[in-house]
């Protein structure tokens, strides 16, 4: 079957202007964005990437917040976009809709559980899209695309009408080709003043994170590191070993720990600790929110999907009140660590988005460690930006920084600050190798 020529991206297209405004000078003037078929636009039936929820509900009364904000300030929606059934999937694959076509590499997944907001973005279908992040949903597919993904500061932005995963985790999330447009979109949804951007008091490099890396740890530290020497000197880089730091300030994962293989070759205990953590939590609230609904219509879902939902559905107490110790301490580590501005370095994902279709247990490895990478910022409620690095292989490769909870602007400011710099650091690593 011929790919349509908008990458599958669209799940149901439409335009929906913005409101006449007596202001010349809107932030978002004359662009436009797709919104991921999670939130709600009036007029239109919610869909949560699966037809058995579309068939059973009916359409929204009125817009999400975070979507109004962006049309009023300017811009252009063209449409909603498809997504992994539920937001149970950080691959991309819907067995419904189609998988939308990777733009950066059409043989591999596009990433989810927003995939067709960072594939309509990637193909430049759009300027800016929305899309949310609970467990990685913008992080991964951003880093799959070869584009800029933002997961802002739990509960910065507003996440009413849209349909909740799990709300300890849940965010709002977005997607842009551009440093320029990322930011005036987070200045949006974030309403956040005009600032002069702060310089980072420090960037902390943890060698156990870049580890994981399927690629050559140097490929991406390397520019980064002198992409900050010439903006702010050397001496703000510091190198580090995160599983120490969390293994003795995060004690209530010693549940967790002791459930791990610790001689397992590329594990960083602590880290798949948290992200047992995370996912048993993002579990129970996965069958708070939606056991009722699963169970009455029993729908029909998806490979890989249809096992995590099932898995959710049977998950108790046990241990929920450790889940949130958990994030209780490990907000207050990291926040230690950083600072007010200081930044965490890691890797998006532990490297190239995997074939389309590759079988869900040869998967398993992968996954781990990209849920030991994005737990840093799910868990912690940090802010984090995905930053695309160019190829490798020919295949997408990214970095992510994270800052403190509450310090998106600055975030946005130093990407803002790093992204040239960091595409000239690029094309000479793509041209050395």
């Amino acid at each position: 079957m011929a790919m349509a020529p908008d990458c599958g991206a669209f799940v149901s297209k439409f335009v929906l202007k913005p409101p006449p405004s007596p202001s010349p000078s809107l932030p978002l003037a004359g662009l436009t964005f797709a919104v991921k078929d999670i939130f709600d636009v009036e007029g239109h039936v919610t869909g949560f990437g699966n037809p058995d929820w579309a068939r059973t509900h009916v359409p929204a009364s009125s817009t999400a917040p975070a979507v109004l904000d962006v049309l009023n300030a300017g811009a252009t929606c063209l449409g909603k976009t498809v997504m992994d059934e539920m937001a149970y999937s950080i691959n991309g694959e819907n067995k419904h809709y189609g998988t939308p076509r990777n733009p950066c590499a059409p043989d591999r997944v596009p990433g989810g559980s927003s995939s067709g907001s960072a594939v309509a973005v990637g193909a430049t279908l759009v300027d800016f899209s929305l899309g949310t992040d609970t467990g990685g949903s913008v992080r991964v597919p951003a880093s799959y695309c070869g584009i800029l993904g933002f997961r802002p500061s739990h509960n910065a932005v507003s996440t009413v009408g849209v349909i909740p995963m799990a709300q300890s985790f849940d965010t709002v999330g977005w997607f842009a080709r551009e440093s320029s447009i990322l930011k005036q979109v987070g200045h949006v949804l974030l309403k956040l003043p005009d600032a002069d951007p702060i310089r980072p008091s420090r960037i902390i490099i943890p060698r156990d994170c870049f580890q994981l890396l399927s690629i050559p740890t140097e490929r991406l530290t390397q520019a980064l590191v002198r992409s900050v020497e010439k903006l702010f000197g050397v001496a703000i880089i510091k190198h580090s070993v995160l599983e120490d730091y969390v293994r003795a300030n995060v004690p209530a994962l010693s549940s967790f720990l002791c459930e791990i293989n610790e001689d397992q070759v590329d594990n960083i205990p602590s880290l798949t600790a948290l992200s047992s953590a995370m996912r048993l939590l993002q579990r129970y609230e996965f069958k708070n929110n939606h056991k009722e609904w699963v169970s009455a219509v029993n729908p029909d879902l998806g490979p890989g999907i249809s096992d995590r939902v099932r898995d959710a559905l049977q998950t108790t107490e046990e241990n929920i009140d450790v889940c949130l110790s958990v994030k209780k301490e490990f907000h207050a580590a990291l926040t230690s660590l950083l600072g007010d501005f200081g930044i965490l370095a890691i890797p998006t994902v532990p490297g190239p988005p995997p074939e389309l279709q590759t079988d869900s247990s040869a998967l398993e490895v992968f996954r781990a460690k990209a849920f030991s990478l994005l737990s840093i910022a799910g868990v912690s409620g940090f802010c984090q930006v995905s930053i695309p690095m160019g190829l490798h292989d020919n295949l997408p490769i990214s970095i992510s920084l994270l800052a403190k909870h509450g310090a998106d602007g600055f975030l946005l400011d130093l990407v803002e600050t790093l992204y040239e710099s960091l595409k000239e650091q690029v094309a000479i690593a793509e041209k050395s190798v």
